[in-house]
């Protein structure tokens, strides 16, 4: 019996945030790995690219040996499929973010049956975070990097030059 377990912890990561830290440090101690998989989403228009969305991502979770990162375009049943992961890893902040959760965790269920979902919730101190209100603020050029890993806000500099 094979007790290696890998899960899948999706998004845009439009950037990465320290909320989306938080998540991942709690499921490091419950899965062997972790592959965050950046979704391309252009319906959602990201204000980065899928390239630079990867390089945020990789920069700030390079001290998490568990963790590979990689960007998808597709349905996540069928990266599950081809990644043999079962498990799909959410954050919940706040209850309009678990009815939405909750309707693609049922979606993605009826797509396959064998497909879990696992929320979790951050800290306290990060559930007001979320890459909306970075961009939302940084549109206006307001402090940011106290809601971002210093890789991310570091390369977020750059890109604005």
């Amino acid at each position: 019996m094979n007790t290696f377990r890998r899960a899948i912890y999706p998004g845009t990561f439009d950037p990465v945030t320290n909320g989306h830290l938080d998540i991942l440090k709690r499921a490091c101690k419950m899965f062997d790995e972790i592959i965050i998989a950046v979704a391309e989403s252009e319906t959602k228009n990201p204000m980065f690219s899928l390239e630079q969305r990867i390089e945020m991502v990789n920069a700030a979770t390079k001290i998490f040996p568990k963790v590979k990162v990689i960007g998808f375009n597709g349905l996540l049943v069928t990266l599950s499929d081809n990644l043999d992961a079962n498990i799909i890893i959410r954050g919940l902040r706040a209850v309009s973010d678990f009815e939405y959760e909750l309707q693609m965790g049922y979606a993605n269920a009826s797509l396959k049956k064998d497909l879990e979902t696992i929320y979790l919730m951050p800290s306290l101190e990060h559930a007001f975070v979320s890459s909306s209100v970075v961009r939302s603020i940084l549109h206006f050029d307001g402090k940011i990097d106290h809601l971002l890993p210093p890789e991310a806000y570091k390369m977020i500099q750059g890109y604005k030059k």
